[in-house]
């Protein structure tokens, strides 16, 4: 809790001297009057500031990633028209004109003063944000856009960005110094200076996943880093960022919670597609309950109106509607239980249930865990917000060796080994970071075993299937690497489907954000979204095929 105070007091002192970061995504030069000059300021508040923002910038991504991929609910029928230019302009302004401006005005000063930590620890955030920028967008500004004379960044090579990024990595490891002056915060591994290289490698990891249809080099590096053993390898290693409680001045809770404990109920909903996968059949069947379910969500109501209570039009229209034709086996209007969420690509307009939604749980916002006695929530209630952004966990690096084990080399075997360890490791994480389980260590056993049972059972292609649709449940709370994986493996094949029976082409990349496109003479808007990241080597149509 002192950490959280230390942050709420750097935020606050923010909030009067930073540089501001306003919804805009061309380079501003123009000097806040509010913000220390270069000249006064201390590396300190510019490091302090970063990884606060860093974190707003890994949620910002990580929630389009789940969006996507149904680990979040998508408002929005045609791929085309779900985002708009406009979405990602707050993205790219905290990339750029936030996160890397003040580092390259930290590293200035911190190098006259021999702070080798200060300026490692910012190129593992940087490397991570451009490799991010990558996979979201395709080709960025990289090298011009480090220039801040430069009005006008021309798009390097997505392939030069990633590069770049891998050689930040690189000089980050080096220059991590146990006799350099330390940060006054470190927000993520308290001056740890071990954990950050392990960090720093296992972003490599995430790149040459990302990487390997296309860098006949990239699984060899890949395997590397994993004999060496210095990355990421249990949960205490994670790389995450911790929220507060504080609710004004600054608002420090997790911004998941914010929008779900209010005093007007909660303003998001919930993927019907996740709740329902993790359900499985509850009460009837215990042994298919994933034990994080009453973590990752919180239950206002017991029942869901059309679906297992009477139907009620005011409040979910779609329990008296029957499901369209395309969704024959598949979740639809909401699961039952109280599970009150929305079907991927539902653009219904918002009716009077705050009260009734399906909220995010304790994990990973701090919100409350569902005891099975649903009653509604407000401000406050839970945890207070006091959550986590998920950066890199462990349990992901176990999901990566199992893609590779499964859909490379063909060992089932081994892929079983590493999918069940990363699904034992997310489970035991989700369940470390409550206080008291929402349900009994029991049902984590009976979870395991119907999974194993599940497993032998299977053939390859149905395997390939669990490994992937676990993946996608550990994500939960950044969902990038989810979004990453969907498009470069094609599992899972089972997802829910759009609401719409033909809403186009899966998007391959997002919009390039309005303000850039807009203000930057050397930067073209694409025409669509089926432009290719350049590790995506995949048909541009049809693939993948949950779409």
């Amino acid at each position: 809790m002192k950490k959280i105070n230390n942050l709420i007091k750097i935020m606050v002192l923010f909030g009067v001297i930073s540089f501001t970061s306003c919804e805009t995504t061309e380079l501003d030069l123009t000097e806040n009057p509010n913000a220390l000059s270069p000249s006064q300021a201390d590396p300190d508040f510019f490091l302090n500031f970063v990884q606060v923002n860093f974190a707003s910038f890994v949620e910002s991504t990580g929630s389009f990633g789940g969006r996507l991929t149904r680990v979040q609910y998508m408002n929005g029928r045609d791929y085309l028209n779900a985002y708009s230019a406009n979405s990602f302009n707050g993205i790219w302004s905290t990339a750029y004109s936030t996160i890397m401006k003040d580092l390259s005005t930290m590293n200035t000063l911190a190098e006259e003063k021999g702070m080798n930590n200060h300026i490692a620890m910012g190129k593992v955030m940087q490397a991570y944000v451009m490799i991010t920028l990558v996979d979201l967008f395709g080709d960025v500004p990289y090298t011009e856009a480090l220039d801040f004379n430069i009005l006008n960044p021309n798009l390097d090579p997505g392939a030069d960005v990633y590069a770049a990024a891998l050689t930040l990595l690189d000089e980050a490891i080096a220059g991590f110094d146990n006799n350099a002056p330390d940060p006054q915060y470190d927000f993520y591994y308290n001056r740890n200076w071990d954990g950050w290289i392990k960090a720093a490698n296992s972003i490599k990891l995430k790149a040459y996943s990302a990487t390997r249809l296309v860098d006949p080099a990239a699984v060899g590096n890949f395997n590397a880093i994993i004999a060496s053993g210095n990355y990421i390898t249990n949960n205490s290693e994670d790389f995450q960022f911790q929220w507060g409680t504080q609710l004004t001045t600054p608002d420090t809770r997790h911004p998941s919670y914010r929008s779900d404990y209010t005093r007007t109920g909660g303003n998001s909903y919930r993927s019907n597609w996740l709740m329902n996968h993790m359900r499985g059949d509850f009460p009837s069947a215990l042994l298919e309950l994933d034990p994080r379910v009453f973590s990752y969500f919180y239950r206002q109501v017991g029942a869901t109106p059309g679906i297992d209570a009477p139907a009620n039009e005011e409040v979910l229209e779609c329990g008296l509607i029957a499901p369209p034709a395309h969704y024959a086996g598949y979740v639809y209007c909401s699961p039952p239980w109280g599970w009150w969420g929305r079907d991927h690509g539902n653009d219904n307009g918002i009716p009077p249930d705050g009260f009734m939604r399906t909220l995010v749980g304790v994990y990973p916002a701090g919100g409350a865990i569902d005891e099975l006695s649903p009653t509604a929530q407000t401000l406050n209630d839970g945890r207070g917000g006091d959550g986590i952004t998920p950066v890199l966990l462990a349990s992901w690096i176990d999901f990566w060796i199992a893609e590779q084990k499964a859909l490379i080399d063909n060992d089932m075997i081994a892929a079983k080994t590493f999918t069940f360890n990363g699904m034992v490791k997310s489970i035991n994480k989700v369940w470390d970071f409550e206080i008291n389980p929402g349900v009994t260590p029991l049902v984590k056993n009976w979870f395991l075993a119907d999974m194993d049972a599940k497993w032998n059972a299977s053939t390859d292609e149905e395997r390939k299937e669990i490994m992937s649709t676990q993946f996608f449940v550990a994500t939960y709370g950044n969902s990038i690497d989810a979004y990453n994986f969907y498009r470069r493996t094609g599992y899972p094949k089972t997802l829910q489907p759009n609401i719409e029976p033909n809403p186009g082409n899966f998007p391959k990349s997002m919009w390039l954000p309005a303000n850039s496109a807009n203000n930057n003479a050397n930067i073209n808007q694409k025409s669509d979204l089926s432009v290719q990241v350049f590790w995506d080597n995949n048909p541009t149509t049809g693939f993948p095929v949950a779409n």
